[in-house]
Formats: structure tokens, C-alpha cells, sequence
């Protein structure tokens, strides 16, 4: 049996299209690094339209998924699916929102990287906060830096920015940073006190 080394697991983030905008790329940078992770591949690119469809998943339980949490969140708030999507057929609802992300993320360049250390990815995730700005805590990204709320979102029919994507799982990041970096070599460096 192979034991990996922990301090040397992997993880994908992606700056979006706001926090480019925002001119949060180091900033972001700047938090993991802060958490002692290593930044090992980092590149500043114009997404195309396939590139994004194939980043983000296609298969009917996904898209279903998303389209049943567009609707929890329409309930808990009282707003009315029916008048902004003319349906309340999950699945379809989860059709337009995931092409809205798409939209979103070619709107501009984004910055991906790869990120590496102990625990990376549920470390990364827990730096930037939960997905909805709007329930990220003060001093992770989202929190402090967005305020948007996928009711907002979905009225002006656009995806909800969040400042950055980072993956959920092992496995995710795996695949994404194939996905995003194919077999490009990573940089090995030691940070200072190592």
C-alpha cells in the first residue's frame, strides 16, 4: 500500500470573473499562502466556452441537484420560480442556472492554480468560505469580499459571484487540475522554514 504524503496534497481553485475584476488575485493568493499552502502551478487565462462546459458537470442527477437548491432557496425566501423561470420543473431550472455559469465565466479572464499542502482541500475550502457569499463568515474571501445571493442572481439571470471556485473533494481536485492543467509540471520548492 502506497501512503501519500499529507503535506503534499493537491487542490484546484480558480479566481472568477469578479475577483479578477475586484483586483483580488493576490489577495486571494496571499490567504493561502498565509495558511502555510504552497502555491505550486498559478496562470492567468481566457477560458472558452467548451473549457468551461467541460469543468463544471453534465450528467442529469448534477443538474437536477442544482436545480432543486435553486428552488430550497426560492422557498426559504419566499420568492416565486414560476415568474422568474416559468417553471418549477427542477431539472430545467438547472439547465438555465448552469448556462448562466457558463456565461459568467468567460465574462473574463480567470486565474487558476494549484494549490498544495496539509489537508489542501478542505483547507482551501474553509479559507474562502461556503459557496453563498451571503452565508460566509467575516475573514474568509467570500465573506469578506462579496455579498451576492443566488435569489438576486436568479431574478437578473445570471450566475451568483462568488470570487472563486475551489474544488470540494480529493477526487474533484484530481480531476479538475487534470482537466485545467493536463500533464504540466508542478513546481517542488520548500517555503522558508521548511
Amino acid at each position: 500500500m502506497t501512503h501519500k504524503n499529507p503535506k503534499k496534497e493537491q487542490t484546484y481553485v480558480m479566481i472568477k470573473p469578479d475577483g479578477v475584476k475586484k483586483g483580488l488575485i493576490g489577495e486571494v493568493i496571499k490567504r493561502f499562502e498565509q495558511r502555510d499552502l504552497k502555491i505550486v502551478a498559478l496562470e492567468m487565462f481566457q477560458p472558452t466556452r467548451e473549457e468551461i462546459d467541460n469543468h463544471y458537470p453534465k450528467d442529469s442527477a448534477w443538474i437536477t441537484r442544482l436545480g432543486e437548491k435553486t428552488l430550497g432557496t426560492y422557498k426559504k425566501y419566499g420568492f416565486n420560480a414560476m415568474e422568474d423561470f416559468g417553471t418549477k420543473d427542477a431539472k430545467k431550472i438547472g439547465q438555465e442556472v448552469r448556462q448562466w455559469v457558463i456565461d459568467y465565466m468567460i465574462s473574463a479572464p480567470l486565474v487558476k492554480m494549484i494549490v498544495e499542502g496539509t489537508h489542501a482541500v478542505d483547507m482551501v475550502r474553509k479559507i474562502c468560505g461556503p459557496t453563498l457569499p451571503y452565508q460566509a463568515d467575516m475573514g474568509t474571501i467570500r465573506g469578506d469580499f462579496s455579498n451576492d445571493s443566488p435569489v438576486l442572481a436568479n431574478a437578473e439571470k445570471r450566475a451568483v459571484a462568488n470570487i472563486v471556485h475551489a474544488s470540494e473533494t480529493p477526487e474533484e481536485a484530481v480531476h479538475e487540475i487534470k482537466h485545467w492543467f493536463g500533464n504540466k509540471k508542478t513546481q517542488n520548492y520548500k517555503r522558508h522554514g521548511e
